[in-house]
């Protein structure tokens, strides 16, 4: 066997190693997007009702509480960044950190600074590589997150805006997350988590012909969303961890599919150069016989005379 014989055989080999990796990831990530939205969809409901009950507390009692209050002059604002732990995902979390970098720039553009939360290691690897200060992270459980997971990284976000930003404290708390729209489209978004936006939830209510509910409150409406705005936060935390699973492993399926599709074609290109290899071998194994067996012939014809 030639060289280059060998050289397009190695070459295949190699290939389509990868390419039995690359299927394998892909139906693993395929099996997981379906429990993933299984997850997002019994979130909904919960989430929904929350943010309607909270709206309602608050807007049913003149109380001004912090976590549903602008303030005059917001000059610091919180934003949670949700990445991957994992990589082989396209560009999933690097549109995600665009979508967070552009957030930042808009913050900073109305004069407001900036305390940077992250989950995920990509966006953790990220910021340690430009030395940019985060002020937390969370890693570990991005394909698969729990409700005790956003409990988690909620507590250090409602203890910032419920400080004073002379204490370190913070006026205004974003999310930045990849939101599942189907299996072929995630688009990474962010949105304002807190203060709530009453006037931007009571126009969803009315567009969807509901009624915010009246409620009496004991012992106080404060008292009531002191513990509901805390709920709040976690629920809006964990649906958008769920989102951003579900999207993760939409973008890991189409990039493995992608790569197993060009291993497919890189093994044809091969197989095909491969081929003519071992033709031109041939070819020139029987010019080499031909050419041996003329010369006997002329050697032996010489001998006669």
């Amino acid at each position: 066997m030639g060289a280059q014989l060998r050289v397009y055989k190695r070459r295949i080999q190699a290939v389509t190693a990868t390419k039995k990796i690359t299927k394998a990831m892909e139906m693993i990530a395929a099996s997981r997007i379906v429990k993933a939205q299984r997850k997002v969809t019994a979130s909904m409901p919960y989430a929904n009702e929350l943010t309607r009950a909270v709206t309602a507390v608050a807007t049913g009692s003149n109380t001004n509480h912090p976590l549903t209050t602008e303030a005059e002059s917001p000059a610091r604002a919180a934003v949670l960044l949700l990445t991957s732990d994992r990589g082989l995902a396209g560009g999933y979390s690097s549109n995600a950190i665009k979508a967070a970098e552009r957030l930042r720039e808009r913050l900073a553009a109305e004069g407001k600074e900036v305390d940077t939360y992250i989950v995920g290691r990509k966006g953790v690897a990220y910021y340690g590589f430009r030395e940019r200060k985060v002020s937390e992270s969370w890693t570990g459980f991005t394909d698969s997150p729990e409700y005790s997971d956003a409990k988690k990284i909620a507590e250090p976000l409602i203890a910032s805006i419920q400080k004073d930003t002379a204490e370190g404290g913070v006026d205004e708390l974003h999310i930045v997350f990849t939101e599942f729209v189907s299996m072929m489209t995630q688009n990474a978004v962010d949105g304002r988590m807190l203060p709530l936006s009453l006037d931007k939830v009571q126009e969803e209510s009315t567009e969807k012909g509901e009624i915010l509910p009246l409620f009496d409150f004991e012992p106080s409406a404060e008292d009531v969303l002191d513990a509901l705005l805390p709920r709040y936060v976690e629920s809006r935390i964990y649906n958008a961890l769920l989102q951003a699973a579900a999207s993760e492993h939409a973008a890991r399926r189409r990039a493995m599919k992608s790569a197993t599709d060009n291993a497919g074609d890189l093994i044809k290109s091969l197989s095909r150069l491969a081929n003519a290899a071992r033709q031109a071998e041939i070819t020139q194994e029987i010019s080499e016989i031909v050419g041996g067996a003329g010369a006997l012939a002329d050697a032996s014809a010489g001998s006669d005379k």
